[in-house]
C-alpha cells in the first residue's frame, strides 16, 4: 500500500522553501553553467545543510566546514542552513545550492527530483548504516522484558542493548495504536519518519494516514525532548539521539528507554549538482575526503553531523531507500 504523510502532520511541518544564509542573507552564488548547457568553471559554490541540532550552533559549524572546502577547492564555498530537507532539495533543483548534505531519503529525492549526483556517504562507528530507534517513558507498556541500563546510564529493553543491526523489538510496536501520540522528526527524514512509518504499517498494520495524533517535532533532539516533556508517548530518532540533549537533561538516558529499532538504513551523504562537470564533482568528493582524513577535519564533520568518516556512495543501498520512499506520495 502506498500512503502520504497525514495531512495534519504535514501542515504542522510546512515551512517556507528558502535558504537562510549563514552570513545572514541569501546567497548570490554564480551558476556552474555557462548558459549553453555546458559545464563551466564555478567561481563560487553553496553548500546546503539541514538542522539536526541547535540551528545557531550548526550555522557556526557549517561555516567552518565551508571554509575548509574553500581551502581545498580554491574558490569560496558558502555554507547555508535550510529550513528542512524539502527546502534543500528545492534549492538544489533551483540551482541555489551546488552541494548538499542529505539524509538517505532526501538524498534519493535530490537525485530523482533535482538531478543531483550522490557522491559520498557518512561513516559512524565504523558503519555506513544506522537505524531508527523507538523510545518511550512508558516502559510498563512497551518493554516486553526487563529494562537494562548500560555503563553510561542509558536504558534499553527488548534486546536493543545488544543488537548490532535491525529490526529489533518489533513485537512491542504492536502496542502502538492509530491514535497514539508519536513524535516523528521531519517529513523528509529517513530515520525520523519514512522508515518508522513504513515499519508501523508492516508490523502493526497502521496506515500512517490514520495517525491522527502524530506530529513532526522538527529535529531529532526535539523528538527526544517531546517524549521527555510528556508531549508524546513514543518518539523516533537516529540512534542514539538521547546523547544530543544530555547537557540540558542529564537524566534523559534513564527517563527515556529505547524499546525497538527499524531495519538498517543507509547513512546520510553528500550530493552535488549535475550541472557541475564530472571534473568538479570529483574535486568536491576529493575535497571532502581530504577533510575527513585530518583530525581537524573530522572534528568539524563530527560537530556538523557526528560524522567519523566518508566513503563513496553505496548506490545499491540508496536503491533500497528509494523503495521505502516510493511508498510515500502515491495515490
Amino acid at each position: 500500500m502506498k500512503f502520504r504523510a497525514p495531512t495534519a502532520v504535514l501542515a504542522a511541518a510546512a515551512t517556507a522553501i528558502v535558504l537562510a544564509g549563514c552570513g545572514g542573507g541569501p546567497s548570490t552564488s554564480t551558476s556552474p553553467t555557462d548558459g549553453t548547457g555546458d559545464a563551466a568553471e564555478p567561481t563560487e559554490l553553496v553548500l546546503g545543510l539541514v538542522p539536526s541540532q541547535d540551528v545557531d550552533q550548526l550555522v557556526l559549524d557549517a561555516e567552518d566546514l565551508g571554509t575548509m572546502l574553500s581551502d581545498e577547492l580554491g574558490i569560496p564555498v558558502t555554507a547555508e542552513v535550510s529550513s528542512d530537507y524539502t527546502a534543500l532539495v528545492t534549492a538544489m533543483q533551483a540551482g541555489q545550492a551546488q552541494i548538499g548534505m542529505f539524509g538517505p531519503i532526501a538524498l534519493v529525492q535530490a537525485a530523482d527530483e533535482a538531478g543531483a549526483v550522490p557522491i559520498l556517504q557518512s561513516v559512524r562507528y565504523g558503519s555506513s548504516t544506522y537505524v531508527t530507534q523507538w523510545f518511550t517513558a512508558d516502559t510498563d507498556r512497551f518493554c516486553l522484558d526487563d529494562v537494562v541500563t548500560d555503563d553510561e546510564g542509558y536504558t534499553f529493553c527488548n534486546g536493543t542493548d545488544q543488537a548490532e543491526s535491525g529490526p529489533v523489538g518489533e513485537e512491542a510496536l504492536e502496542q502502538i495504536t492509530a491514535d497514539e501520540t508519536i513524535a516523528f522528526v521531519d517529513e523528509g527524514s529517513a530515520s525520523g519518519y519514512y522508515y518508522p512509518a513504513t515499519q508501523l504499517q508492516q508490523v502493526a498494520g497502521i496506515d500512517p494516514l490514520d495517525l491522527s495524533n502524530a506530529f513532526f517535532a522538527g529535529g531529532h533532539p526535539n523528538a527526544v525532548l517531546a517524549v521527555a516533556n510528556g508531549d508524546a508517548t513514543v518518539g523516533v530518532s537516529f540512534n542514539d539521539a538521547r546523547t544530543e540533549v544530555v547537557e540540558e537533561n542529564p537524566t534523559i538516558g534513564e527517563d527515556l528507554t529505547v524499546f525497538a529499532w527499524s531495519t538498517d538504513i543507509p547513512n546520510d551523504g553528500v550530493a552535488v549538482s549535475a550541472d557541475l562537470s564530472e571534473e568538479w564533482q570529483q574535486k568536491i568528493s576529493d575535497a571532502f575526503l581530504a577533510i575527513a582524513d585530518t583530525d581537524e577535519g573530522v572534528e568539524v564533520l563530527q560537530a556538523v553531523y557526528n560524522i567519523d568518516g566518508l566513503v563513496a556512495a553505496d548506490l545499491d543501498a540508496l536503491d533500497a531507500a528509494r523503495q521505502v520512499e516510493a511508498n510515500f506520495g502515491g495515490e
